[in-house]
């Protein structure tokens, strides 16, 4: 008798197959130079030696399961949000594994299966598996490239029926757009009418780009509406592989102590955070500064240098860069992005993202980490210029 196969839930994809980018990455090997690099420990960043010391505190060889996370994690990360002067009480902080994580969690807080979530496109991809796994739907509104990538207030205030939160990232990723003070009044004016929470992705708000209206501020200080604001240790200090995130809680005070209750009552049942990293974050915060600051001159000099190189070539356009890791160039559209991206592998050895993957509007968009060394992001800008000039001319 045949045996019957086993069912898999809808949560994953039944076609597991690499994308052509991927399948192209694969059969040619890594490329010469990589502009699609984000792992900070793979850039040549100077890490001070000692800075995983506090990993070894003896006091991390008792397990001490804490659900928001350990007090000491706690108000290290409250200390954080003194420098956009803002004063949180550690027990409005909650430590999450990851900022993955702390979505997943929040999709659970926040949404039954089948209910939806309001997320900016373009963003980064992420968000829709973390939805399918999470059996929730996504609600896209535009942020508009012809005005500095700001949100379209009018496509939100129309938004469905079943939309549980509204997703911001702070600054945009890929786009590095902030948002301006007066939509984010507005956007919490909204929630708050709509019964909506507002979930403020900040994990690049440490780095300032361009900069413009609201770099300077955290939406951790918003009252108006229930408001979930993310960080973490992958992004402010470089150290992805600890796996330490945050979610701060804010809002009105008649709603913080159920949306506490309850987010601690999802985290209880994962205890993820582990001891050791949630007891050396105070060390970790307070040493990994002089990281945060070589990431910050290294995109800098790279978006400077990016610049510089594309003013000679005037097919190709780099777009403002308000904050994050991240540059956009505006390309002619002669192919569309992926077979670009392709091309730029197989003709340059150079790999880039192209600009569907964060679902920019229309064909014509690269996406380039400034992260990479500066002199290997130098030789990888000049070969995608000189392949799009190619392309151009012939």
């Amino acid at each position: 008798m045949r045996s019957a196969m086993a069912h898999f839930s809808r949560r994953t994809p039944d076609d597991q197959r690499p994308n052509r980018l991927a399948a192209a990455r694969a059969r040619l090997g890594e490329p010469e130079l990589d502009l699609t690099e984000s792992n900070p420990t793979r850039c040549r960043l100077p890490y001070p030696e000692d800075l995983l010391d506090a990993l070894a505190d003896p006091r991390g060889l008792a397990y001490q399961p804490e659900p928001k996370g350990l007090l000491e994690g706690r108000a290290a990360v409250a200390r954080q949000y003194l420098g956009w002067g803002i004063e949180l009480e550690p027990e409005r902080i909650m430590l999450t594994a990851s900022t993955s994580e702390a979505y997943g969690f929040l999709m659970r807080l926040l949404a039954d299966p089948g209910d939806r979530l309001l997320v900016p496109t373009p963003s980064y991809p992420l968000f829709d598996q973390l939805a399918r796994l999470e059996a929730v739907s996504l609600v896209p509104y535009a942020l508009d490239v012809d005005d500095g990538w700001r949100p379209d207030l009018g496509a939100l205030a129309a938004a469905p029926e079943g939309c549980r939160a509204l997703v911001v990232v702070h600054p945009n990723n890929p786009t590095g757009s902030f948002i301006a003070p007066e939509d984010a009044g507005r956007l919490a004016e909204l929630c708050r009418a709509r019964g909506w929470a507002l979930i403020a992705d900040e994990v690049f708000l440490p780095y300032p780009l361009d900069g413009g209206p609201g770099c300077d501020r955290s939406f951790a200080a918003t009252s108006v509406c229930l408001t979930f604001t993310l960080g973490g240790l992958s992004k402010s200090i470089g150290l992805p592989q600890l796996k330490l995130g945050w979610i701060a809680v804010s809002g009105p005070t008649e709603e913080l102590p159920a949306a506490i209750a309850r987010l601690e009552y999802v985290a209880d049942a994962y205890l993820s955070v582990g001891t050791p990293v949630a007891l050396a974050a105070p060390y970790l915060l307070e040493r990994g500064l002089p990281v945060q600051r070589a990431i910050a001159s290294r995109c800098r000099a790279n978006l400077a240098r990016l610049r510089e190189l594309a003013s000679t070539a005037p097919a190709v356009t780099v777009l403002p860069a308000g904050g994050g890791w991240s540059a956009v160039l505006r390309v002619p559209s002669l192919v569309d992005d992926e077979e670009l991206a392709i091309h730029l592998l197989e003709a340059a050895s150079v790999a880039v993202h192209p600009g569907y993957l964060f679902e920019m509007p229309g064909e014509g968009y690269l996406v380039v980490s400034l992260l990479p060394p500066e002199e290997f992001f130098a030789e990888g800008v000049r070969r995608v210029l000189a392949a799009v000039d190619a392309l151009v001319g012939g």
